[in-house]
């Protein structure tokens, strides 16, 4: 898969090709069903495939000048795209800046300057809630006026009797039930990122953590959980904490700690996997340092004992 950051890349040049669109947060379920029809149409029209996403989503966006307003997301932009490769179905991604101009861009722009002029789309496919253009003017009957390419839409993909949604996978994360989101996302649940220097209150507490940078993201997650970590070193048991750390900080900007159990060597700056298995607990703030430092071996004992039961 070819990634392109932006819609002026100069080598970003198409005679013609089968697109889809979408924020594609957490690349679920239903995603997952839109990118393999979209490869099947594509195969019987010879034409590549071409996925659009946006960076940042729209709701970040447009909460950036709202005082308090954090909008989470459920994974980072790399894990996103990682996600869209494995499937094998997309061989072109489109990472567009959700900026200023993009986000006054009309219906009708959207699609005469960018599907037509700039992608040459001849096949559409989008999911059954797709909206586009400045205040969402767009959708899916208003792409049925244009006959430069074919327009269709998917319909949604059920679990049970709800229907697949990233907000459904959202709520299921802040709740810490693992499982529900992966019956969801089709995969575990896990977030990418790289190792960065903390204050290294992890080593005073008897629990060396490793400080994964979060750019500026918010994530449905705040408590203590088991984790498996992967890095260079392999995949390792850990105890991952998301919060604010209460006790020990004033600081509101979330983070996210992991310690990993029977290691100790240096990995700043290298990129940690962290999948995530259960919730232990949610964050809570303690007395003082002694209390702290029970509960974080309560919760690493826990961690370490943890059988997975499916």
């Amino acid at each position: 898969m070819q990634t392109y950051f932006g819609l002026n890349h100069p080598s970003l040049s198409l005679d013609a090709c089968a697109l889809t669109i979408g924020n594609f947060d957490g690349v679920h379920k239903g995603h997952l069903h839109i990118l393999s029809c979209l490869k099947k149409e594509a195969e019987t029209r010879n034409l590549p495939t071409v996925l659009i996403t946006f960076e940042p989503l729209a709701k970040e966006y447009f909460a950036k000048n709202c005082k308090g307003l954090h909008p989470v997301r459920i994974s980072p932009l790399q894990d996103k795209l990682t996600l869209i490769e494995v499937t094998k179905h997309i061989d072109i991604t489109i990472v567009v800046n959700f900026n200023q101009d993009f986000s006054c861009m009309s219906a009708q722009t959207f699609v005469q300057d960018l599907l037509i002029k700039q992608l040459n789309t001849k096949y559409l496919l989008v999911g059954d809630d797709f909206k586009f253009g400045k205040d969402r003017q767009g959708n899916y009957s208003y792409l049925l006026n244009f006959p430069d390419f074919e327009t269709q839409k998917t319909p949604s993909v059920m679990v049970g009797n709800t229907r697949v949604s990233s907000s459904v996978i959202r709520q299921a994360l802040i709740e810490g039930n693992f499982k529900q989101a992966e019956l969801f996302l089709e995969h575990d649940y896990f977030l990418s990122g790289k190792v960065k220097q903390g204050l290294r209150l992890g080593h005073q507490l008897g629990c060396p953590t490793a400080n994964i940078d979060l750019n500026h993201h918010y994530f449905p997650l705040s408590g203590v959980y088991v984790v498996e970590v992967k890095g260079k070193f392999g995949q390792k048991r850990g105890v991952a904490s998301f919060g604010t750390n209460p006790t020990i900080s004033d600081d509101p900007s979330p983070k996210f700690e992991v310690h990993i159990f029977d290691f100790d060597e240096n990995i700043y700056e290298e990129i940690l996997t962290v999948i995530f298995k259960e919730k232990i607990r949610d964050e809570l703030k303690f007395d003082d340092l002694t209390e702290l430092k029970n509960q974080i071996k309560k919760d690493m004992d826990f961690a370490k004992n943890w059988v997975c039961d499916r």
